[in-house]
C-alpha cells in the first residue's frame, strides 16, 4: 500500500530561561548583574530523504518533539542551544498547515530543507538589562515559548510522464514493457492500487514513468480512492492516455478521464498528451479502431494504435514520448520563502480585547501572548516592565475603552491577572 498522505504533530523547543544573578567575588563587594541569557530551543526541520520513497514511517510516529533551550549561567554565561530535530521526507512531498490547508513548502530535491516550527529564542538575564541608571536590575526573561502545529504531509509523486485511462486499459502492462518496472498484472479492473513508477531509456535520455491507477468516474471527487491517484498527475510534463481497444465506448471513455482531470485540477486539461489506442491484438479493438480514429481525429487528436502485450507500435511511442518531452520549455524550480525569525509582522502585533463576563475580561493576540510567556512574574521589575508592554502595544488603552475597572480579571495567554492603575 502507498502511504502517501498523513498528519503529523510538531513543536519546536522553548528558549532557556534568562538568569537573575550577581558577581560574588572576595574583593568586589557590589558586584554588578551577571545572568546570562537562556539558549535558544531547538527547531523541528523537514528534511528530503531520497531513501524514502513513502510516507509509511509516519505510521508509527506522528509527534515530533524539538528539544528546549538550557537556562542561562551565571557570569553571564548563555545557556546551550538545542539542536534541530530533523525530520526525513521523501522527494514530492507537500507540505501544508492542517488547520487552514494552506500550502508551507514542496519538498523536492534532495537533502532540501524547510522549517516548520522555530525554535523560541533564550531570555535574556538580567546582566542585559543594566544600565547607567539601573546597574543592579533584578529582571530577567523567561524563555520564548516553541512554536506548534499539526501538519498534514502529502506525496506527489516526482515522474516526467504520467501513464493514465481507465481500469483495465493496460497502462500496467505498456510499463513493465517500456520499462524496468514490474508491476502486478491481471485481467480484471483495479488490479493497480497504488501507481507504479518505471525509468524509461532512449538514446542515453532517461525519463520517468508513473502508471497512475485506473480513473472512474467521480474521482475528482474522491470517489474511488480519485484524490489519492489524482495527485500523482500534477507533477507529470506529458500525459500517456490509454484507450481500451474492447470497451463498448471509447470515445466516452476518453472524454470522462480528460473531464476527471480538468475537474481536479484545471491545469491538467493544458497538458501535453499523447493518446493510445492499445489492445490491437484483439479482434474487437481491431474493429473499432477505425472509427475511434475518425472520432477521434474530428477532436483535434492524433492517436496512434499499440497493443502492449505484443509490443505492437511501442517503439514509435517511445519515440514520440522523447520527441515531445525535448520540445517543452525548461520548468522552473518554484521555491519557498521563508519569513525571518524575528521579523514582527503587523498579523503579529494585533490583539483582540473579549469581555467574557461582567469584570472579566479577555486579551488575545500572538505578540502580547508571547511577551506574557517570557515574564518573570516571581520580580516585581520584570511585572513592572511588562506593564510597559501593555502601554506600548495598545492594550492598556483598549482594555480602558473596553470598561475595564480596578480588580476586574484580564485574561492574557495562559496568566490570569488582577487590572490595578
Amino acid at each position: 500500500m502507498l502511504f502517501d498522505e498523513v498528519k503529523i504533530y510538531v513543536r519546536s523547543g522553548d528558549g532557556g530561561d534568562g538568569l537573575v544573578a550577581f558577581r560574588r567575588e572576595k574583593y568586589v563587594p557590589r558586584g554588578g548583574p551577571a545572568g546570562g541569557d537562556g539558549g535558544r530551543g531547538g527547531d523541528v526541520i523537514l528534511k528530503v530523504n531520497p531513501k524514502h520513497t513513502t510516507l509509511i514511517h509516519f505510521q508509527r510516529k506522528v509527534h515530533f518533539k524539538a528539544k528546549h533551550g538550557e537556562r542561562g549561567g551565571s557570569a553571564k554565561k548563555t545557556g546551550a542551544s538545542a539542536p534541530p530535530l530533523i525530520v526525513d521526507v521523501p522527494p514530492g512531498t507537500v507540505v501544508k498547515d492542517a488547520e487552514t490547508g494552506e500550502v508551507l513548502a514542496d519538498l523536492v530535491r534532495p537533502d532540501e530543507q524547510f522549517v516548520v516550527a522555530k525554535g523560541g529564542r533564550g531570555g535574556r538575564g538580567n546582566a542585559r538589562f543594566a544600565s547607567s541608571t539601573h546597574q543592579a536590575p533584578r529582571i530577567a526573561e523567561k524563555g520564548e515559548p516553541g512554536e506548534e502545529r499539526w501538519l498534514i504531509l502529502e506525496l506527489k509523486l516526482i515522474a516526467d510522464v504520467g501513464i493514465v485511462g481507465v481500469p483495465n486499459a493496460g497502462k500496467s502492462t505498456l510499463l513493465s514493457v517500456i520499462s524496468n518496472a514490474k508491476p502486478r498484472i491481471a485481467d480484471y479492473p483495479f488490479t493497480t492500487l497504488e501507481p507504479n513508477l518505471g525509468v524509461v531509456v532512449y538514446d542515453d535520455h532517461d525519463l520517468v514513468f508513473a502508471d497512475i491507477p485506473g480513473l472512474i468516474e467521480g474521482a475528482h471527487m474522491g470517489v474511488g480512492l480519485g484524490h489519492s491517484f489524482l495527485r500523482h498527475v500534477q507533477r507529470t510534463r506529458i500525459l500517456v492516455h490509454v484507450i481500451d481497444g474492447t470497451s463498448e465506448d471509447p470515445i466516452a471513455d476518453y472524454s470522462q478521464i480528460n473531464t476527471e482531470l480538468a475537474l481536479y485540477d484545471e491545469r491538467l486539461k493544458e497538458r501535453p498528451q499523447l493518446v493510445v489506442f492499445n489492445k490491437m491484438d484483439m479482434p474487437q479493438a481491431q474493429e473499432k479502431w477505425p472509427e475511434v480514429e475518425a472520432a477521434l481525429q474530428k477532436l483535434g487528436v492524433q492517436p496512434m494504435a499499440i497493443s502492449a502485450a505484443t509490443r505492437k507500435n511501442v517503439d514509435e511511442l517511445i519515440q514520440r514520448v522523447f520527441a515531445l518531452y525535448d520540445q517543452l520549455p525548461v520548468e522552473a524550480v518554484s521555491t519557498v520563502v521563508e519569513t525571518p525569525v524575528y521579523e514582527l509582522r503587523e498579523d503579529e502585533m494585533a490583539f483582540d480585547v473579549i469581555q467574557e463576563a461582567e469584570g472579566i475580561y479577555r486579551v488575545q493576540g500572538k505578540r502580547i501572548e508571547r511577551a506574557a510567556a517570557m515574564t518573570h512574574w516571581d520580580y516585581d521589575e520584570a511585572i513592572l516592565r511588562f506593564q510597559n508592554i501593555l502601554e506600548a502595544l495598545g492594550v492598556s488603552e483598549a482594555l480602558k475603552k473596553a470598561g475595564v475597572q480596578i480588580g476586574d480579571t484580564v485574561f492574557i495567554g495562559d496568566y490570569e491577572l488582577e487590572w490595578t492603575e
